[in-house]
């Protein structure tokens, strides 16, 4: 009777706590050892468990190389777009980090008496991305850069009514943003042609205009030839990642 009493007086108390204390205070040894295996059990169990996270493999940037931008087009495109060119091997422009960034330019001024003379300015530029552990794989960086070149060329400081447009079979990305910028009175007919192949961003900058009262330039026609160039240069990239040819082995002596 007084052990039963006794017990009684136990359970009251147990209920009257709250239920958090029920469970650390007033269970049972067996209770209090299973609660412990569990425990071990559950946490071994979490610890177990992979990060996705950190298992993420970085998928390979496809380029490792960069092309020489001054010679990724032919000299046969230069005469094209730059007639009279200052300097057809183009001028390359400085580079903190050549295997990211490499450009080229071109300048020609074609004199025609006085009909007057016809001005053209060719940029070409390159930017390799890499896959980075925090800012994601090479080909989804170069995409963003791809998007941010457009952005530059449509809002190029200037620009009168810029139109972009996709354009096709250029890479895996093409777009094309034309416009006009007005300089010392003269009108000035800009073309920008951004492409991605892979991890590679190509940024052409093509612009002409009719000096001392030469006729302007054919928009259209300036259009074709970036689109033309551009085609040249994202073709540039793949020759310059492209396993150089086994040489043929000599005979062994017998």
């Amino acid at each position: 009777m007084h052990r039963s009493a006794s017990r009684l007086t136990r359970v009251l108390a147990c209920a009257a706590v709250p239920v958090i204390l029920t469970v650390a205070g007033c269970s049972s040894d067996s209770g209090k050892d299973s609660g412990t295996k569990g425990d071990k059990k559950s946490g071994s169990s979490s610890s177990a468990k992979p990060n996705p996270k950190s298992s993420k493999t970085l998928e390979k940037a496809a380029f490792a190389t960069l092309p020489d931008a001054c010679k990724a087009v032919q000299t046969a495109t230069i005469d094209t777009l730059v007639p009279e060119a200052k300097d057809k091997n183009g001028t390359a422009t400085p580079s903190n980090d050549p295997a990211t960034r490499v450009s080229c330019y071109w300048t020609g001024l074609d004199e025609d008496g006085l009909k007057g003379s016809q001005y053209r300015w060719l940029s070409l530029s390159f930017f390799r991305s890499d896959s980075h552990a925090t800012l994601g794989d090479a080909n989804k960086r170069a995409g963003e850069q791809f998007n941010k070149q457009v952005e530059v060329a449509k809002t190029t400081e200037g620009a009168q009514d810029p139109k972009a447009e996709a354009v096709g079979e250029i890479g895996d990305q093409g777009t094309s943003v034309v416009y006009t910028v007005k300089k010392d009175g003269t009108d000035h007919f800009n073309t920008t042609v951004v492409a991605r192949t892979q991890n590679v961003v190509i940024t052409l900058d093509y612009n002409g205009a009719g000096l001392e009262g030469a006729g302007a330039p054919d928009h259209a026609k300036l259009l074709q030839d970036a689109v033309a160039a551009a085609k040249e240069a994202v073709a540039s990239v793949g020759a310059a990642n492209k396993a150089p040819a086994e040489a043929p082995q000599s005979p062994q002596p017998q």
